[in-house]
This record gives structure tokens, C-alpha cells and sequence, in this order.
């Protein structure tokens, strides 16, 4: 049966592959991308309810632009939906990461295929230019929102000020602008409207929310009990067949904890995984995080893929019984699950109540004044 909004799943499918192909540029790219194909050619959803969902994902952990991909994957067909649109998302970037890992060891030199993807990245610049500027307009629809993106990028490039607090502030101002009475920061505000996209809360899903989409204690717990077992259940697995001082069982649980603090992108994390992939476990020598970052940073889909190498460069170097190459390719995969896995827990479990905001009009201010922030947070990512 067909969903109400009239757009199948097999049609989905292949505007979520035409993002995941496009998914260069970091998250300021990857979400302006994204912008241009969901919104302003799909017209699946209006520009309020994108930009209520991106100032959600932006307070998660992990891959800010991957959750929004899920998001609105889930929005628009359920579990499956999510499924679809967050896998796809990494799909790309887990395999050329991966090849790029097989030649590093096997052949010391990657810089030909590198190569190869930086044609690609250029050939798609354009492309994530003007999207990005088609993003950053309407999400800073007027003064207001602008000053705030402008001191969100100061606070962390200039400042060095802590991303959660950076958030914490925009979410405030929001908030409190919106309880005294004014609506700078209420959806549509400032004239622009949807432009060439779907009006602010329209789109083929509608303004209603989705019976899926709303809230049940009961499902919520279930849902949560269900994430948690996909997510840690292979981590307990490996652990208790390896041991947690061996490698697999090191990485499972490093990585894991990972995915529940990187907050603020992947190079808030960057610098602390590197070090300890270096002192503390041994994973990489000196130097070898930056070919890592080389990889990541020349292929689709997010930057954190580069884990995927760290974990992969720790299995090879202890793959424990297993032949190096595959006990290598296994530790990256492993990386990989532990460090996705609990994005789909964030959109599946939180999604609903993220939804029933929307009709909450101080808090619905909060998450405009994240957004107008994110604009400033996105490009320092880059």
C-alpha cells in the first residue's frame, strides 16, 4: 500500500543513493546537499520541519548530517525508511575508506585513488556551494538569526568555546526570545518563506505528523530496549570471545564510547582518538592518523569514517589468529557498527518526541536558535 504522501520506497531508494553519491563536503556540504534534493526538488518536506530536524540531530553525538538522514528517512517510511537512508548515507564512504585501508597496508601508497576521489569531490563543489548558500539563507532569515550564526562560528573558531555550550546558549536566546513574545526565531520568519522548496510546513508528507511518528511511552522503552541490544550485543559478543584486553575487544569498547561523546563533530574527537590510538593501544604510529584523515576527507560520507581506519590499522597490527588482512577488514567493520548503530537509537527512540515539539512554540524557538547557530557550528566544521 501506498503511503499517503505517494512517494514509494523504491523511489526512495534512489534519491537517498543520488545523496549518499553526492555526500562529499563534511556536514556543511552533506546537509546543504541534502537541503537541495529533500527540499527543494523532492519537496518531501517543508523547510521548517528540516530545519526543526537538523537542529536535533545537531544536539546529538555522531554524524550530525547521517542522523538527518535517518530522520527524515524514518519520517517519510518508517523504520525501514531510517534504515534506508542512514545505511546508503554510509554506504560509500565504508567501502572506499576500506579499499583505500587495503592498498595503505598491502601497497604503502593510496595517492592514485585519492586522487581519484578528489576529481570527484571537485566535480561536485559547485553543487555543494550554491546549496549551502540556499541553506544558510533561509535558516538565517533575518538579522537576528545571522548575529547569532556569526557568534556561534566566532565562540568556536576564535574562542575555543565548548560546543555544548555553544548550543546550550543558541538554544537559550531561543527559547527566551520566543517566551517574552517575539518571533524572530518562529518558523518563517523574516519573509522568505519556502522559495523554490515546499512552504515552511507544508511538503507531499503534510504538516500533520505520521501516526508513526508520534510518541508512546511504551514503544519509546521498546524501541530503546531493541537499539541497545543491536548496538552492544555484537560489542559483548566480541568482547567475551577475545577478552577486553585483546585488540577486537579494545576497540569495540573504545569506539563505543565514543559514539556516545562525540559531540560537536568528528573533530571535537579527533585529536583525543588519535592520541589514544597512538600511546595508549598502539593502533597507529606517529603520523598515520593524518593518511587516515587524508582518506576520509577525499571520499563520500562523514568525516568520522576515518575511525573506521584506526580500527581497521589496530586489528591489523593485533589480528590475534585470524590472517592479518582479514582480522584488519573485521576490526574496521566492527569500528564502523559501533560507531553508527547508536545513531539510529538517537533518530528511532527520540524522532517522536522531537515531532510533538514542533507544536510547542518556546521550545520550537530553542531549536531556531540552535539552527541559526548550527550555520555558524557546520561551516567551522569545514
Amino acid at each position: 500500500m501506498m503511503a499517503p504522501h505517494g512517494v514509494t520506497f523504491g523511489q526512495a531508494a534512489r534519491v537517498w543513493a543520488r545523496v549518499a553519491a553526492l555526500s562529499f563536503g563534511g556536514p556543511a556540504g552533506q546537509i546543504a546537499v541534502m537541503h537541495r534534493i529533500i527540499v527543494d526538488e523532492q519537496r518531501w518536506i517543508g523547510e521548517a520541519r528540516f530545519l526543526h530536524a537538523l537542529s536535533y540531530c545537531t544536539l546529538l553525538p555522531g554524524p550530525e548530517a547521517q542522523q538527518l538522514a535517518i530522520y527524515i528517512g524514518w519520517l517519510m517510511h518508517r523504520t525501514r525508511g531510517g534504515l534506508l537512508a542512514g545505511g546508503l548515507f554510509v554506504l560509500p564512504g565504508l567501502l572506499a575508506v576500506m579499499a583505500l585501508s587495503w592498498m595503505y597496508v598491502l601497497l604503502g601508497e593510496v595517492t592514485a585513488v585519492q586522487g581519484l576521489f578528489f576529481g570527484l569531490k571537485a566535480a561536485v563543489l559547485a553543487i555543494v556551494v550554491q546549496a549551502l548558500i540556499r541553506v544558510g539563507r533561509r535558516a538565517l532569515a533575518n538579522r537576528w538569526r545571522v548575529g547569532l550564526a556569526v557568534l556561534g562560528f566566532l565562540a568556536l573558531f576564535v574562542f575555543d568555546i565548548p560546543f555544548p555550550l555553544v548550543i546550550g546558549v543558541s538554544a537559550l536566546v531561543g527559547f527566551v526570545a520566543t517566551k517574552a513574545g517575539s518571533t524572530v526565531f518562529a518558523a518563517g520568519a523574516g519573509g522568505h518563506g519556502g522559495g523554490n522548496g515546499a512552504p515552511a510546513g507544508d511538503g507531499l508528507l503534510g504538516p500533520e505528523t505520521p501516526a508513526h511518528a508520534r510518541p508512546e511511552n511504551v514503544n519509546t522503552v521498546a524501541t530503546i530496549a531493541l537499539w541497545l541490544a543491536v548496538w552492544l550485543v555484537p560489542v559483548a559478543v566480541v568482547v567475551g570471545l577475545s577478552g577486553a584486553e585483546a585488540a577486537y575487544g579494545r576497540i569495540a569498547l573504545f569506539f563505543s564510547k565514543m559514539a556516545v561523546v562525540t559531540f560537536g563533530g568528528a573533530y571535537a574527537a579527533l585529536a583525543y582518538v588519535a592520541q589514544a590510538a597512538v600511546e595508549t593501544y598502539g593502533w597507529l604510529k606517529p603520523g598515520e592518523m593524518l593518511d587516515g584523515l587524508g582518506m576520509a576527507e577525499t571520499t563520500p560520507g562523514p568525516l568520522i569514517m576515518v575511525l573506521q581506519f584506526v580500527g581497521f590499522m589496530g586489528a591489523w597490527r593485533a589480528p590475534g589468529s585470524l590472517p592479518p588482512l582479514l582480522g584488519a577488514t573485521l576490526g574496521g567493520l566492527l569500528t564502523t557498527w559501533v560507531t553508527f548503530a547508536p545513531c539510529f537509537l538517537w533518530i528511532f527512540a527520540g524522532g517522536p518526541w522531537i515531532e510533538a515539539l514542533r507544536g510547542n512554540r518556546a521550545l520550537s524557538g530553542a531549536l531556531a536558535g540552535i539552527t541559526a547557530a548550527v550555520v555558524g557550528v557546520i561551516v567551522n566544521q569545514r
